[in-house]
Formats: structure tokens, sequence, C-alpha cells
């Protein structure tokens, strides 16, 4: 795509979807504008992000011409009613082709529509087109060997990782060329993509929203999350995509929840439980420097803090990962097994390192629900727990190790099957961010995104812009 210059509209760009919703009801300007806009910075800046896979032009203007009508005869459809997102190339439109982030399935196209889109879209959102995605959503760096990585917008000098899988996902949003976007979390692929680009993302607990229609990594660990850059507009898409789906059975049980009912009453009164020196010692010390500060903000509002005795460090529970790579291999295991195929080496190796015996898995998911039922134990009063959504920050793309994994503080929340939030808390002293992840027992997102709020209200990381997001 060639670069264009900025419009006079260009910072309609930067608004979040609750500024959209509210300049569109007062007339100041249209989804027609904003579409332009958001289109306009994805010709001007994607072939340096590259975020976007995939850009549906002409569809985009036409449901902004649509939401433009109902808001000019004061219809809008709901809270989502023209705002751009993007969609993480795992997600399945209808005669769009989902390649799922790998080579084999460049032709593949979608002859369903995934039950999330189609709620988003009954709800008014526009869909922008496709991000990228690490291939079958199975990395936590960001790189995709075949089709490209996304760049990291807080670096415009050196390529630096974007995080994992929902890579795509955090650079569209971060560099401001679409208002939110869609991911999957199978192991942190929102959180961590979220905290190494200054968003907010949230991990749902399975069940929550409907997996109809993405293509599955781990079906037991799976889940559907938003990427924003405000707590407000992900409980906005959390309350867009929850509810039961007859698709997925997982969903039939599972109340909705109303995300902003509780949003603004803040921590005071609440316990949060913070990290040991045990699970200290690994992290980077300028993320260890902010995560303190954070905690400080939150005794500050209220908060009592307390530290809790988990029943293993949480690395450990990273390390048990026969659930994930177990399931893995029996949906990508054919691909990974053909030596023509063309697959990430480093995904290969992680797929293949999934043939296991039926008794490793079987103890595997012995392990995890033992897991769930000592951390439930372990929270006792506590109403969440503080830990940094990442040991290391981003790093250049060129020095990333596929043997190693930003992941190692995040898997443990699928594992025993809870909720999490990662919140920007600041940034390095190579001002790259940091974050926080919020941990609560299962189906208490409400809960994680009050928390979230109540940070984000008393400072103003999220505020901050990166440089790439800029059209020189």
């Amino acid at each position: 795509m060639q670069d264009q210059p900025a419009s006079a509209n260009d910072h309609l760009g930067f608004l979040d979807a609750g500024e959209l919703v509210a300049g569109y009801k007062a007339g100041t300007f249209t989804p027609r504008d904003v579409v332009a806009v958001h289109l306009a910075r994805i010709g001007a800046l994607n072939d340096k992000v590259h975020a976007f896979i995939d850009v549906y032009a002409d569809e985009a203007r036409a449901a902004a011409e649509q939401s433009t009508r109902r808001y000019a005869d004061g219809k809008p459809l709901g809270a989502l009613d023209g705002v751009p997102i993007a969609v993480k190339d795992l997600i399945e439109i209808a005669g769009k082709v989902c390649t799922a982030g790998s080579a084999t399935r460049r032709d593949m196209v979608a002859t369903q529509t995934a039950s999330i889109v189609k709620k988003l879209e009954a709800r008014g959102a526009i869909v922008l087109g496709k991000v990228h995605t690490v291939e079958f959503a199975l990395g936590g760096w960001g790189s995709n060997q075949h089709l490209g990585a996304p760049r990291n917008p807080w670096n415009a000098e050196v390529p630096h990782t974007a995080g994992g899988s929902s890579s795509g996902s955090a650079a569209a949003v971060a560099a401001r060329l679409a208002t939110i976007a869609i991911g999957t979390d199978t192991g942190g692929s929102v959180r961590g993509p979220a905290g190494f680009n200054n968003l907010f993302g949230l991990k749902t607990t399975s069940g929550r929203i409907s997996l109809h229609g993405i293509v599955p990594l781990s079906p037991s660990l799976d889940t559907v999350g938003p990427l924003a850059r405000s707590v407000r507009d992900a409980a906005l898409l959390l309350q867009a995509m929850q509810g039961p789906d007859v698709r997925d059975p997982t969903t039939l049980d599972v109340t909705p929840v109303d995300p902003l009912a509780e949003l603004e009453q803040g921590v005071r009164g609440l316990t949060l439980a913070v990290i040991d020196a045990r699970e200290r010692k690994p992290v980077d010390p300028d993320i260890l420097a902010a995560y303190d500060a954070a905690i400080d903000v939150y005794r500050s509002l209220g908060a009592t803090i307390v530290t809790i005795d988990l029943p293993k460090s949480l690395p450990e529970f990273s390390r048990a990962a026969e659930i994930m790579m177990g399931e893995a291999y029996a949906i990508h295991g054919a691909v990974a097994e053909d030596p023509s195929s063309p697959m990430d080496e480093g995904v290969r190796k992680r797929v293949l390192g999934g043939k296991i015996e039926a008794r490793a898995y079987i103890e595997a998911r012995w392990r995890a629900q033992a897991d769930r039922q000592a951390m439930l134990q372990a929270f006792g009063a506590a109403d969440a727990l503080l830990a940094p959504t990442s040991q290391v920050p981003p790093m250049p793309l060129a020095d990333v190790d596929e043997a190693t994994t930003p992941a190692t503080l995040t898997r443990f929340v699928n594992q025993i099957g809870f909720c999490g939030l990662a919140i920007p808390i600041g940034f390095t002293s190579k001002a790259l961010p940091t974050s926080l992840q919020i941990v609560c027992r299962p189906y208490q997102e409400a809960l994680a995104l009050r928390i979230g709020r109540a940070h984000e209200a008393a400072t103003d990381w999220h505020t901050r812009v990166p440089p790439m997001a800029n059209i020189a």
C-alpha cells in the first residue's frame, strides 16, 4: 500500500469506541467519516506495521453508509454502531479467506461466519478486515515465518515483537488502524500482545463467548477476548460478544454478565493479592518497577494488598503443556507431519511435541483440575491476583528465540480456567510498554474490568501514543 497524507479528520482514528458513538449522536462526525479515516490510515501505515492481512474496504464503506443513515434517523443498533473493528485471521467470515496464519490455508475460503462476528455486525460494528496471527495461534512472540510478523508500533527504528498470537489485533489497535479488535487466548494470546502494545486485553472464561467459526488450537483452553485502548471499550466488546450459542454448547449454561454495571465502583474494600519473591526473581527489573508502582496505586485507592501462598509457582503451571500441545497435534498434526508443507518451523516443532500418549493427556487434564481447586483455595479472601503480564518486555524480532516464550506468567490462567485482564502500567527505560494482569476466579470478568478501570482512571499510561501511529 502506498503512503497517503493524513487527512484533516485523522484525529478520528485516535478516538475510542465511546468517544466515537458520542460524536455520532451529537452529529459532530459520522461513521462514514470515521471509516474513511481508518482506511486511509491503513493505506498509509500498514506496510510499516504489517497488521492487516486483508482489508474489506468496499464492505466497510457500505456498512458505514448504513450506520450513518441509522444515526441520522435516530435509530442506532447498539453501543458499537459505527465502530471500526479488526478481526483476527483465525475467525471465519463467509466468502473470505481464513488463513489462521498459515501459508497452507492461503486459498481456504470460509463457508460460514463466526457467531461473534454476526453478533458484532448485528450491533452495527464495522469490520475493516482481517489481521495477522501466529500460525495456528501457537506462539507468544508474534513471529510468522511465511506470512510475516506484525511490528510493534512502539519502536519506529528497530522491528520489535508485537506479542502472540493475536499480534495483528494488538498492532492494529495500538497503531490506530482500528478502534478495537478481537483476539483469541489459549495461553496468553490476548493478554501478551495487549501488554506488549500498551493496551487492555481480556482473557475470558471458557464458555463466556462462543468459539463457533473459529479455527481451533486447543478447544479445552481456547477463549475469545477484546483488545482495546480503554477498559470501557473492552467491556463493550465483551457485552456484545458474550451469550449462549447453540453452535457452541459450552456457552449454554453460562449466564451473561453486565460488565458496565459496577465498572466505576473502584477497589476500596477489595483485597488484591501480589506475587512473592519467588515469582519476582525471573521478571525484568523495569517491569518489576512498574508493577510495584501499580500496586502502590491500588493501595492508595483503598485496596488491601496481601501476599498469598500459591500451590506452585506460576511458571510451573506453564510447563504443564500436554493439554494444549496434545489437542494442537490432534487438530494440526497432519500438516506438521508433512515435511513438504510450508509451515513455520517453530510452530511445526511445537505441534509435533504434542504427539503424546492418551495417558499423558488424561493425566494433564487431571492435574489441571487439581490445580484449579488448589488455586481457588489459595485465593482465600482475595478478590484477584495481580501479576506481571510478561516476565520480559518486547524485544527485537531478530533476537527472538522460538524455543522460549513470553507467556510463562499467563498460561496458568488458561490451565486453571480463570479469567484475566492485562492493563498498561508504564514503560521500560527503552520506552517499551509494561503490563499487569488482573487474574480473577472463573466468570468474574466484570470484577477484573472494574479493578482495571480503577487503575486506568488514576493514571494516564493508556493515553500514550506509539511513534508509529503518526503518519509522517
